[in-house]
């Protein structure tokens, strides 16, 4: 829908750009100007009144009033009175004048009456940056079902919201009935994944193919779960289409993205695929699991280590950020690993060093951050999402919440988990020790396991050789102090145990990646949750709850959505009217109906 001028500059001077958006900017109160004959304390009503005296005093003026809609006399007291308010109340005029009314002991008073010209009417009041006059004759001029619908929201979402603007009957904007909220809620999101789709861009792919992966599936020696397979049956499908895909798997810890990215190299082989991963070991797993099971494909990898030879040789190359800084032959695969660890700059740096002019390569991007699957449905709209939820085994992993009186007891089963031939990870808050924590730093610690315990292998962050350390302890380690550089990533197959120091003060995403460090391969796993708090509702819920998307939606129950949807590609915080911990059914509602608007467009 196109605007004039005049319309473009109000809308921007509210920071808006659309009508549906105009119509979210729902007044804060309203103004009854209508003649009532009862009397309704406490509550600015209007009244039709005769002025039969004025005594004016330094400052104020006293007004006696006789309220015809009401039959008996009112004071009028107006504080602090501007110049133009004292030719406003004249003796012996009758007009109508709007204030609160207050009753004691027999006498009403009305506090700083304001005179009325306009009567009848329930008038909106706006907080904008628009003066409310000018605000309520562009609200006038502009809203309407016909306005609404063009811009495609439904014909009942657009009476509900103009019931808002237009009022018939007094409304509390405070306590909305479900009916409005709801709207508000379907605009609001109907808005924000409009504005997401009208970002897609799309490309011609450089190569489209009808690819195939059974016969190397079927030769793998384990089966792949139904939504691995689910994940690549979508890749396909993207693969056969001449415009450039761009895909965002999401996969809980351990759920196998690892094969799907091989599945990806594998049906692009004759045309070349590039992945990028955050660290040198992941990368580094990453080459390994590909020689292993892509042994007719040719693999290289590249860090900042690896000498520059001709990349053009190879059918599938894995590397670092490294990566960016070399000469990369042309590939119709582009995917990167833990996205999130990259800057958008890095992403769309590595996607244009392999594009030729217009055409671009299929771009797939993966991500061990389970989120809400609202928050899926709504990505949707300007990438599609593909979601693994479950894992190849189920892991066997207990949770528990300790204190410093357990500590005996995490001791013996730290050394019990050793004396096994396993692994033991231990998390700190901080590096250095600091006296605004309450807990010990690593530095602090290390001494004590260090003493007791052979083996120990320490990291965190900032240390250059973190890397170089996570190998080491993979071969020969017993236990590892880290803050939580550990997060994401690095197989530790023989890692059983976890001990999160001061868990209240990381997010549940946080923690339940520190979790799924362990149990990798089956083994028996444990989390211990250290706190000095007495009672955590949300440990108590973490420990309860063993999925990394049910986690994303408890962590959204315990903090507002807007932290969530920072980067997506506007703040979260815009959303005030939309739970994602609650409203899935609205998310699935609008994508249905944006979904059909846009087929609607495309066939005319």
């Amino acid at each position: 829908m196109s605007y004039t001028k005049a319309q473009k500059e109000k809308l921007s001077k509210l920071d808006i750009h659309t009508l549906s958006e105009l119509a979210l900017c729902i007044p804060h109160s309203y103004e009854d100007y209508r003649i009532h004959d009862t009397l309704q304390e406490h509550k600015a009503q209007l009244i039709d009144a005769t002025i039969e005296s004025v005594f004016r005093a330094p400052n104020s003026i006293q007004i006696t009033f006789f309220a015809h809609n009401f039959g008996f006399k009112i004071t009028g007291v107006l504080f602090r009175p501007k110049p133009y308010m004292m030719h406003q109340f004249q003796e012996g005029s009758r007009d109508y004048f709007y204030g609160v009314i207050e009753c004691k002991m027999g006498h009403c008073s009305m506090s700083m009456p304001k005179k009325i010209t306009t009567i009848g009417s329930i008038t909106p009041k706006y907080k904008t940056a628009l003066r409310t006059d000018v605000m309520l004759r562009f609200v006038g001029a502009n809203l309407s079902e016909e306005s609404l619908e063009k811009e495609g929201l439904k014909k009942e979402i657009a009476k509900e919201l103009l019931h808002l603007h237009f009022p018939t009957s007094e409304l509390n904007t405070k306590e909305l009935n479900p009916q409005t909220l709801y709207a508000l809620k379907y605009t609001e999101l109907f808005v924000y994944m409009k504005q997401l789709s009208a970002k897609r861009r799309y490309f011609e792919s450089l190569v489209h193919l009808d690819a195939s992966y059974r016969e190397w599936a079927e030769q793998l020696p384990f089966t792949l779960t139904p939504e691995q397979i689910d994940t690549i049956n979508d890749i396909q499908t993207d693969f056969a289409k001449p415009i450039a895909s761009k895909r965002m798997v999401v996969g809980d810890v351990g759920s196998g993205k690892t094969m799907v990215i091989l599945a990806s190299a594998y049906m692009m082989a004759q045309n070349r695929s590039i992945l990028m991963a955050p660290t040198t070991i992941l990368a580094k797993q990453i080459y390994e699991e590909a020689q292993k099971f892509l042994p007719t494909l040719r693999v290289t990898l590249v860090t900042n280590k690896t000498k520059k030879v001709d990349l053009s040789e190879y059918d599938f190359i894995i590397g670092t950020h490294a990566l960016l800084y070399r000469d990369l032959p042309q590939t119709a695969l582009v995917m990167v690993d833990e996205q999130h660890r990259f800057g958008t700059q890095q992403r769309n740096m590595l996607e244009k060093l392999v594009s030729e002019r217009e055409k671009k390569p299929h771009f797939i991007q993966f991500s061990a951050t389970p989120i809400p699957r609202t928050q899926a449905m709504i990505e949707t709209a300007h990438i599609d999402v593909s979601l693994i939820t479950s894992t190849p085994f189920k892991k066997d992993i207990d949770s528990t919440v300790i204190h410093k009186r357990d500590f005996p007891s995490l001791i013996e089963q730290i050394k019990s988990e050793i004396a096994k031939g396993n692994q033991v990870l231990l998390v700190y808050p901080l590096v250095e020790q600091s006296e605004l924590l309450e807990y010990q730093s690593i530095d602090e610690a290390r001494g004590y396991w260090e003493k007791h315990f052979s083996n120990v292998y320490v990291t965190h962050g900032k240390d250059k050789d973190k890397e170089q350390v996570l190998e080491d302890f993979r071969e020969s380690g017993d236990i590892l102090i880290a803050t939580t550089v550990v997060e994401v990533g690095i197989s530790l197959p023989r890692l059983s145990t976890v001990v999160i120091v001061g868990a209240e003060r990381l997010g549940l995403s946080t923690l339940h990646q520190l979790r799924g460090r362990v149990s990798r391969t089956g083994l028996k796993g444990y989390c211990f949750l250290y706190t000095n708090k007495e009672k955590s509702q949300r440990l108590d819920e973490f420990v309860k709850t063993t999925s990394g998307f049910d986690i994303a939606n408890l962590d959204l129950k315990f903090r507002k959505s807007g932290d969530l949807l920072k980067g997506v590609s506007q703040s979260g915080s815009q959303f005030k009217w939309i739970s994602l911990a609650e409203d899935s059914e609205i998310v699935k509602e609008v994508k249905k109906d944006l979904d059909n608007l846009s087929t609607k467009a495309y066939s005319q």
